[in-house]
Order: structure tokens, then C-alpha cells, then sequence
């Protein structure tokens, strides 16, 4: 049963006494999956993320087009180092939350799908060059790979000059072949591993990776003394320690124990895989899955509270709404934004290669599709063009609702703030039409996509304008059901 139905229905569970511990906000946030092409309903690459930041956020929709540069051009980083940069950048949507460092995710023109996860690190003595570099790694990524495995290369090339000015983080690299995930650490350590065909990865806030063979360079690209360091450092002992395990040579054990992380990981790996794991299992770093994989599976545990376990404190939220209560949930309060990245080998990139948006939380939203064919979003889709969001990052305004108040970002924001006043009656609305209208969009995608690809053989302009149309369409369509929703009395169940 799939979780979203599980919130329809709203099981009863009789919880168990959980744990109450201290957050660190600047820890525990994001989650993402990454499937393999040979573990999905259509054989595609999947990437499913929750984007998870504390504060009041916005989320700016953006195409930043291609772009030639100068010769001697640099790209001058926050940190002070000065980056050359190359001659032609490619296209690319970027979802970019003002203000923040590690918070922004990319669908470049060639399916390059690009995001991230905080996973702090043990390191304290970081080596850095020009004061490292953080925000422009990924940007950087998206700005120039024609893959995902050259998005790595890009980055191991950038973490070895210049070495990562932050505790840690593991970057999901994706494109319609391959997906990768990228452990970097603080300084110029990092391992990349490609996901094969056949598994599925998670990737809570901790280092998953465990045995890597650093010597399959095909399947990984590492940092040359990623292992001897470690020896040289205690962290790792070859004679008494056996096989190299990079998540306990290198990992914080405030993250790997920590119980917002683990009940995370708990709920997904036995969500997705055909084995069970007790919660003080040692998780392995990939599964196989009880089944193939399909994007609205992955939505519904994008959408996960807990429901259905012991561990749903809320009791099917005759005890409230679960955000603030059910620790560990995948869906939280300070979600900002989920979605699900379907690449495909297929088709040309533009229409081949697609995000399913959810902004805000996912439990409440609809899926909105957004085509790496895209040549722009509607005003109220963004702060500002792309040149100014490049720009201004981080100038971040005071008060982001002053200066923006027609975004459509602050729309979806009312929809989850209304549904946490009511939640056991809101999310049975919700809930019930965001499934209709997902698997309306999800039954009618090869039709439009067929219309789009005859489109895009004849004229590009009118391919682009059918893409820009399905997302503008979509988000108004789904406000509007939305509104019907807010306008109306919650029911008493």
C-alpha cells in the first residue's frame, strides 16, 4: 500500500515511546534516492530529493541560457578564489533559494541532474587553496558537464585545486545513463561511486558509502590518498579494521548515530527493499528492490511521515500534525521543496529528461512537470532574471515577502501552512487530489510527449513553447484546486 493512500485511509498504529533529541539545524537537512535505469517501470534514471532548509525560504524557478565567455574570464568565488572560466557554458534550470550555500538544484540541457546532501565529516585540520570552494561546485557542474560522469571529473579536478570549505556533503549527480553519488569532505578528500544498473541508492545526512575500490576507476573516481590519509589520520587501521570503509573512516559519528538520520533511512530502505532492516541494522550503501520503481512510489515516500509504523507519534494524526512531531519523518516541516528527476536515454534531452516539481512540502502538493526543453518560466515564477540571481545570491533581502509577494512559492507555502492547522482533514483533501491529478499527468505524459517530439523535429520554437505551457498550466491548475480546498471548510472526519 502506498503511502499516500496509507494518509487517505489514516491508519491507527499504536506507537512506541520514541526518542527526543536535540536537532542541529545546520546538520540533518535533505534527503534523496537514486535508482538505477534496470530498477525502474520504464527504465529510466530516477532522482527523487527533499530539499530541506530552516528559516523562511523562496524557491526562484530559473533557465539560465548558454552562454560564450571571454578569453581570461574567472569565475570569483565566495570563499576569494578566482576560477577560470571556459568558453561556451550550456543551458540550464536552476532552482535557486536566495541566500543559500548548498541549497540549489540543476537539470542542465544535456539531462545533467545535479543536487545535494548535507554529510558532515570528521575532518579538523581541512587543506584548502584560495579559501576552497562551496556554492560554486555545483554551479559549476551544471554549467559546463555534458554527463554525469563528466560532472564528477569537473568536480574531482575542482576539489583537488582548490579542496571543499564545509564539514562535508555527498552530491547526486544524474543523467539519463548513469547516476553517481559524490562524497566530498572538508579539504580535498572525496569519493565518487557510480550506482550500478541494477541498485537503488538512499542518502539521509551521513556518508553511506562503505567498501569502495578506489582501484574500478571506471566505477569510481577518488582522491588519490583518499585511504592512506585515513591510516595516517587514525581513523582507519588495515590490519585491524579489514576492508576500507569509507562512511566509518570519515564520517561524523554525531551523524552516523543520530536518529533524525537513521529512522530516515530506516523508513525508505524498508519502503524499497525486499529485505527488512531493525533500525540499529548497519544499512548497506545500496539495495535491490522489492519491485520496479516508478516516479509516483517515489513521490509517495518523498510524502513519508512515518505512517503505518510504531514510530508515528501523531497515532494517524489524531494527535496532531506529524511535522513537528513524528522524529525522522522524509517529509518535514522545513521541506522547502521535493522532486523527482525522470532521465531517460530515449528521447532527445529536452524532452527525454524531465523534474516532477513539488514545491513545498510534498505531502500536500502536486507534482508539476518541468522539461529540461524549457526555454523560460512565467514571471511570477521568480525574484528576478537569471542575471540578477546570478548576481545576487547572496544578497539575500530582509524580508523576502516584501519584495515578492505575487510569487507563485508563497501560493504553495499557504497550502502546507493550512494543512498543518487541520492536518487530519486537510491531508484526506489534499491528499485525494493530488493523486487524481498526478496520475491524470502521469496517463496522459507519452500522448504529450509524442505531440512535443514531432514538434521538436519540425520547429524547436513551437517544442519549447508546448514545455513552458504543460508547467504553466499545471502549477495554475493545481492552485486553483488548491484554492477550492482553502475557501472551503475543513471536514469533520
Amino acid at each position: 500500500m502506498s503511502i499516500r493512500l496509507l494518509k487517505i485511509i489514516i491508519l491507527a498504529v499504536s506507537p512506541l515511546i520514541l526518542y527526543s533529541q536535540h536537532i542541529n539545524k545546520d546538520t540533518f537537512n535533505c534527503f534523496t534516492i537514486l535508482a538505477g535505469k534496470q530498477t525502474t517501470t520504464d527504465e529510466s534514471v530516477l532522482m527523487a530529493h527533499n530539499e530541506d532548509d530552516y528559516g523562511e525560504q523562496i524557491v526562484n524557478w530559473i533557465v539560465v541560457p548558454a552562454s560564450k565567455h571571454k578569453s581570461g574570464e574567472s569565475i570569483h568565488a565566495r570563499n576569494g578564489a578566482s576560477i577560470p572560466q571556459i568558453s561556451e557554458t550550456v543551458r540550464y534550470i536552476w532552482f535557486e533559494m536566495p541566500g543559500m550555500e548548498f541549497s540549489d538544484s540543476f537539470l542542465n540541457q544535456y539531462g545533467v541532474t545535479i543536487t545535494s546532501n548535507s554529510c558532515p565529516s570528521r575532518e579538523d585540520s581541512a587543506l584548502l587553496s584560495e579559501g576552497g570552494i562551496t556554492w560554486e561546485l555545483r554551479h559549476i557542474m551544471a554549467q559546463r558537464s555534458h554527463s554525469a560522469r563528466q560532472a564528477v571529473q569537473i568536480a574531482a579536478t575542482l576539489l583537488e585545486q582548490y579542496g571543499y570549505a564545509a564539514s562535508g556533503r555527498t552530491y547526486c549527480i544524474a543523467d539519463a545513463n548513469e547516476a553517481w553519488m559524490m562524497s566530498v569532505v572538508n579539504g580535498k578528500h572525496y569519493v565518487a561511486v557510480r550506482i550500478p544498473d541494477e541498485a537503488v541508492a538512499i542518502i539521509p545526512n551521513y556518508y553511506t558509502l562503505t567498501y569502495v575500490n578506489t582501484t574500478d576507476t571506471n566505477n569510481c573516481i577518488a582522491s588519490k590518498d583518499l585511504i592512506s590519509y585515513a591510516v595516517k589520520r587514525g581513523w582507519y587501521n588495515p590490519v585491524t579494521d579489514g576492508k576500507f570503509n569509507f562512511r566509518k573512516a570519515y564520517g561524523s559519528s554525531q551523524s552516523l548515530n543520530h536518529k533524525v538520520n537513521i529512522m530516515r533511512m530506516w523508513n525508505a530502505i524498508n519502503n524499497l527493499s525486499s529485505n527488512y532492516y531493525e533500525p540499529d541494522a548497519d544499512f548497506p550503501w545500496i539495495i535491490a528492490p522489492v519491485r520496479k520503481i516508478s516516479v509516483e512510489w517515489l513521490s509517495n515516500i518523498l510524502s513519508s511521515h512515518l505512517e503505518g509504523t510504531p514510530y508515528d507519534l501523531t497515532e494517524g494524526y489524531t494527535k496532531g500534525q506529524p511535522h513537528g512531531k513524528n522524529t525522522g519523518s522524509i517529509c518535514a516541516s522545513h521541506t522547502q521543496y521535493g522532486f523527482i528527476a525522470q532521465l531517460r536515454d530515449w528521447m532527445p534531452a529536452d524532452v527525454g529528461s524531465l523534474i516532477w516539481m513539488i514545491p513545498r512540502r510534498p505531502c500536500v502538493q502536486a507534482m508539476i512537470p518541468v522539461y529540461c526543453g524549457i526555454q523560460s518560466f512565467p514571471a511570477d515564477f521568480s525574484m528576478y532574471n537569471y542575471k540578477m540571481a546570478l548576481k545576487n545570491h547572496f544578497n539575500r533581502p530582509d524580508n523576502l515577502k516584501n519584495i515578492s509577494e505575487d510569487h507563485i512559492y508563497w501560493h504553495f507555502s499557504r497550502i502546507a501552512d493550512s494543512a498543518d492547522s487541520n492536518y487530519l482533514s486537510r491531508i484526506r483533501q489534499f491528499g485525494t487530489e493530488a493523486m487524481k491529478f498526478n496520475r491524470d499527468q502521469l496517463n496522459n505524459q507519452e500522448s504529450f510527449e509524442l505531440e512535443v517530439l514531432t514538434d521538436w523535429k519540425k520547429n524547436k520554437n513551437k517544442a519549447a513553447q508546448r514545455l513552458y505551457n504543460v508547467t504553466e498550466q499545471a502549477v495554475r491548475k493545481w492552485l486553483g484546486i488548491a484554492d477550492i480546498i482553502l475557501n472551503s471548510p475543513a471536514p469533520r472526519w
